[in-house]
């Protein structure tokens, strides 16, 4: 899958050019426009980079940093600071705050686009896990194969996304709206009520044998991957 990058930036015009470059050069993205919504989004959807502006609305990119190192779920992420500020002091601040790179405006895309590519590499960003586990549930990403303990588990492909998207937040409540987003993509424009006819077949696939059904659905919010129901 192609590598995700979260652009957090207040200024329209800048967010434009970036989508449109890092899109052309191969890359998915998200925007948030300022640091408390781009916390949110990242608890959402963790991307394989942030791109953050030192200077925004509510929380500055700074702070946004710290306290993404302070948390051990984010504390990895590859960040690359963007910031019109170009003293040395301020780049230092900004590298010792937890950032991985420093990019001072106005610059190219190119030059962005480079430093990215190299921040993941570094990072080993992008690759994703190639097996994910619940329970007795396993995800294998490489061969795109699931197993309930010793049995084939044979899913659509759209099934497969839901599922996938289920596993990397276990015991996290996603409404339809953010299930077609994060399964079918923002591109998409499909009733909400999609969602409910592929979980039905996700649930029949998962418990053909009788086994306990790991998504517990939260009426009037939506579903969960939870063998812990109450």
């Amino acid at each position: 899958m192609k590598p995700l990058i979260l652009v957090v930036e207040d200024e329209a015009p800048l967010v434009e050019m970036l989508r449109y470059n890092l899109e052309k050069a191969g890359h998915r993205t998200r925007v948030a426009q300022d640091g408390v919504a781009a916390l949110e989004q990242i608890d959402l959807e963790q991307p394989d980079l942030i791109v953050l502006d030192w200077m925004l609305p509510r929380l500055s990119g700074i702070e946004v940093c710290r306290r993404l190192r302070a948390d051990p779920f984010h504390q990895k992420l590859p960040i690359i600071m963007l910031t019109a500020r170009g003293e040395e002091e301020d780049r230092v601040r900004g590298l010792e705050g937890g950032a991985d790179d420093y990019i001072v405006k106005p610059f190219s895309p190119s030059e962005l686009i480079a430093r990215i590519r190299s921040v993941l590499r570094r990072s080993g960003a992008g690759l994703p896990d190639e097996r994910l586990q619940y329970r007795d549930i396993i995800m294998d990403l490489a061969t795109h194969k699931v197993k309930r303990g010793a049995r084939a588990i044979h899913l659509g492909p759209t099934e497969f996304r839901l599922l996938h998207v289920l596993m990397k937040r276990p015991g996290r409540v996603l409404s339809r709206g953010q299930l077609l987003d994060l399964a079918w993509g923002r591109d998409k424009y499909l009733d909400e009520r999609t969602v409910d006819v592929h979980v039905r077949r996700l649930r029949k696939a998962l418990n053909n044998d009788g086994q306990i059904d790991v998504i517990r659905t939260v009426r009037g919010a939506g579903y969960a991957l939870d063998a812990e129901k109450t």
